[in-house]
């Protein structure tokens, strides 16, 4: 197989770094794409200035990495809800998801957003969950349009029922994403959110490929590859055989290792998993 995997990595392990250092740590184990966590940057990265903006787009792209794109959208600024019945907090939090597309685009072209954010889209205020979901998919039908004008695809995150009651697998993702029917808007598969799915995972990774733009991979228990009992060589395996071109990221929960062990042990693992069906 000629397929080689493009590995990124989740910018909060790294917490307390000055962000050229963590960038270039990424750069030394071998990751070749950055993902960012936009609270990570500011308590309301809405009001990241255009030269901050330009500053953090330098030193990825100085570093020798790649801007991937956010997630973890809605943890800052506190307070926001997509799908309340709140029309005014729901237009304000739409208003922040817009502003996040253009903060995206501005770090590097052709960013995803992962839309995960389970408390800030479950059900809430009496709301059933097809009025929460109906909420959610014609609202990312609104932001469609600026998201496909500056380059930014939004993804919708499927989440296991215990995180969330809106979208809880990627078959309803996949039907979000048909039914908006937007280029700009797709999904993604995350090994550890995808614990509830009745099939096997890479069964599932190859029936919904056209949809999927984005690849996490962490273990069921939030660690790192390799420190739990998942078998990541199933969904490698149709990733090569699809030639999938997108990035696969680490997005680890558990940060007691500290970052540099979290990213030099997943990185090896992966490639060496990998390895064992490449021949």
């Amino acid at each position: 197989m000629s397929f080689k995997i493009r590995h990124a990595i989740c910018n909060e392990v790294y917490q307390g770094w000055d962000f050229a250092e963590s960038c270039r740590s990424m750069r030394k184990f071998g990751y070749e794409g950055i993902e960012i966590a936009p609270f990570t940057l500011s308590d309301d990265p809405a009001s990241i200035s255009a030269g901050a903006r330009r500053e953090y787009a330098r030193i990825i792209q100085e570093e020798g990495l790649t801007f991937v794109g956010l997630h973890w959208l809605m943890v800052a600024p506190k307070g926001l809800h997509v799908t309340t019945p709140d029309k005014a907090l729901r237009e304000r939090s739409w208003q922040h998801i817009h502003d996040l597309v253009a903060l995206c685009a501005d770090l590097g072209p052709q960013g995803v957003m992962i839309f995960g954010s389970p408390a800030q889209r479950a059900t809430t205020g009496g709301l059933s969950a097809k009025e929460a979901t109906k909420h959610y998919r014609d609202l990312l039908a609104w932001v469609a349009p600026y998201a496909e004008q500056r380059g930014v695809r939004i993804l919708v995150e499927a989440l296991p029922k215990d995180q969330c009651d809106v979208v809880e697998t990627l078959e309803e993702a996949v039907s979000i994403v048909k039914s908006v029917n937007s280029p700009a808007i797709r999904t993604m598969f995350d090994t550890h959110n995808a614990v509830l799915e009745e099939r096997p995972h890479a069964e599932l990774v190859e029936e919904f490929y056209p949809y999927i733009e984005h690849v996490h991979v962490n273990e069921m228990d939030g660690g790192h590859p390799g420190t739990g009992n998942y078998d990541f060589k199933p969904v490698l395996a149709v990733l090569a055989a699809r030639n999938y071109t997108g990035f696969v990221s680490l997005e680890a929960f558990d940060f007691k290792p500290g970052a540099e062990k979290i990213a030099k042990e997943s990185i090896d693992y992966l490639n060496a998993e990998y390895a064992k069906i490449a021949g």
